[in-house]
């Protein structure tokens, strides 16, 4: 799959903007939106659920439940985790330091992203087994890049060009969501009354690596570049899920104000979303990274991002499908060879349940990642379908 590119054009600040920033810095040490369409709302969270990240206590023992049961379809949901498992061994090294390359990927790149998802398949496949083997296969990824990662830095192009280190901002949020929700389930779910046994130093050493990716990468993206695009969409995600797994108001609200204030800026007002002439793919970066978001705000009790400006995800899901058909002004991807479903669909259909949405989803069930990529959490055909709001 073609990998994101990097556009051109750092906004500079000026006073004014400066000074936001500066206050900005008081609350979190965040940077300052590119652009401000309203004044900052905040979730009105004060007190986290948890896990809380995507996935809720009650419907992971849901769909664990089923999937025991016998159910026929959340069976071949869970069969896509044991599939990425079966393929993907657990790691017993970790790169201290994560090379990004701009438009490709290294050894390091590919690794840490492949990880992050298979901390998050072994955790699922806990929830569902019961089985301490999991468990310990999660911590095992988990406690082994809280102990050996150092920072991100850059390599060149395959065609010999510099990646601009600002690719490391993006990387950094894309997988920062999905160690989340691992963490998340091998601290806070319990199986049969039983935990995870994740330890209170190995949790406050992961407290350090999610700092240090938020902190020195993930804060970098608003300003990083001159567009309003899936970059920020993931920052919005990645800052909700962060938020909630430091149990940090300002921080989550640093990524649910950016989100509401920008919800017209990454999904217009007839359905396209930015990107959507570029390809198939990158629109459905910023389309899963809103839609996780949400999901995670609804988990938290707050079910207004899936409504923002007049329910832009479900409408931005729903032109994608019209593209698929050839029937709208956005690029066609109906002959696109990078027109793979990505699994978001599988989240944004169970809210929503619109026909068109159906449609789409229906393409590619059940859903298992998005492969080679790895960019966002995939097996949403067992989370996810027909969970209930």
């Amino acid at each position: 799959m073609k990998r994101t590119s990097l556009l051109s054009g750092t906004v500079c600040l000026g006073l004014a903007a400066v000074l936001t920033a500066f206050a900005g810095c008081q609350r979190e040490n965040v940077a300052a939106p590119v652009a401000t369409a309203s004044a900052s709302a905040n979730s009105t969270i004060t007190t986290f659920r948890h896990p809380g990240v995507v996935n809720s206590a009650a419907s992971l023992s849901l769909v664990a439940g089923q999937a025991n049961g016998g159910d026929a379809t959340r069976t071949a949901g869970y069969n896509k985790v044991v599939d990425f498992m079966n393929s993907n061994a657990v790691p017993t090294s970790f790169p201290a330091v994560v090379y990004a390359v701009g438009s490709a990927g290294s050894p390091t790149e590919n690794q840490i992203r492949r990880d992050c998802i298979l901390a998050y398949a072994c955790a699922l496949r806990w929830v569902k087994t019961g089985s301490a083997t999991y468990a310990n296969q999660a911590k095992q990824i988990l406690n082994g890049y809280a102990n050996n990662f150092q920072r991100y830095d850059t390599s060149p192009k395959p065609d010999g060009s510099p990646t601009e280190f600002r690719q490391t901002y993006l990387e950094a949020a894309w997988v920062t969501p999905s160690f989340v929700a691992a963490a998340e389930i091998i601290r806070y779910y319990q199986v049969n009354g039983q935990g995870a046994g994740w330890s209170a130093a190995e949790i406050s050493k992961f407290d350090g690596f999610i700092n240090n990716l938020k902190n020195n990468y993930i804060n970098n993206i608003p300003g990083s570049i001159g567009d309003i695009n899936n970059w920020q969409a993931s920052y919005c995600y990645a800052k909700m899920a962060v938020g909630v797994w430091l149990n940090s108001t300002a921080v989550y609200d640093s990524g649910y104000d950016y989100m509401q204030q920008h919800m017209a800026d990454f999904i217009r007002a007839d359905g396209n979303v930015n990107e959507c002439g570029r390809d198939c793919h990158h629109l459905q970066y910023t389309l899963c990274a809103l839609t996780y978001a949400a999901e995670t705000a609804r988990i938290q009790g707050n079910t207004a991002p899936y409504g923002f400006n007049n329910q832009a995800i479900k409408n931005g899901w729903s032109k994608y499908e019209e593209s698929l058909e050839g029937s709208t002004q956005c690029k066609s991807c109906q002959n696109a060879s990078d027109n793979a479903i990505f699994p978001g669909i599988e989240t944004a259909y169970n809210y929503y349940g619109t026909s068109k949405l159906a449609a789409l989803r229906d393409r590619e069930d059940p859903y298992g990642v998005i492969s080679p990529d790895n960019t966002f959490l995939g097996f949403t055909s067992f989370t996810h379908r027909s969970i209930g709001k």
